[in-house]
């Protein structure tokens, strides 16, 4: 069982655990528009960052940061996932003016934490998915990183590097 930290104290992770170089499950998501769309698979390149919620310093802070990452990267899909309701999401990006990522929740089966091992298992944020980021190509994961101190940010630059390193997406935005 993986733990983590949430202000130095342990908590567990609950759910299967994904690794570098497993398959990477596809599981839906609900999107700003209540309808369903898939994330994992095979779906080319693609990057699956999980946030506690939107509603933190650190997740919005994180968000704004991938969305500006990703402005010259059209070939790479980017997803970030929380249990936040997509009403809540959508107002977010709506006032961050994020356009760069696509927002899912994972409110309604919580498949996502489940297939990726990531949802918090106990203490105040029980029930909420685990900060982490998964870089999948081709549909094997090729960069995992469950944060250690869930009030930390990831590490941006490993997450680019892990593209560069495999090849990139082929279309010179790296």
């Amino acid at each position: 069982m993986t733990k983590v930290k949430f202000h130095g104290a342990d908590v567990a992770l609950k759910g299967e655990e994904v690794f570098v170089g497993s398959y990477a499950p596809e599981v839906a998501l609900v999107g700003q528009d209540l309808g369903e769309f898939k994330v994992g698979g095979n779906n080319g390149i693609e990057i699956l960052v999980a946030v506690p919620s939107l509603d933190t310093g650190v997740c919005a802070t994180e968000t704004r940061k991938f969305n500006e990452k990703m402005a010259a990267k059209q070939a790479i899909k980017l997803s970030l996932i929380s249990m936040d309701l997509p009403f809540a999401m959508g107002r977010f990006c709506s006032t961050e003016g994020i356009k760069n990522l696509k927002v899912g929740s994972d409110f309604r089966a919580r498949e996502f934490g489940e297939k990726y091992g990531i949802i918090i298992g106990e203490g105040p944020l029980a029930g909420l998915l685990a900060r982490a980021v998964f870089v999948i190509k081709d549909g094997v994961v090729i960069h995992k990183q469950i944060v250690p101190e869930i009030t930390d940010e990831p590490n941006y630059d490993a997450v680019f590097d892990a593209i560069k390193s495999s090849g990139g997406c082929g279309c010179g935005c790296m």
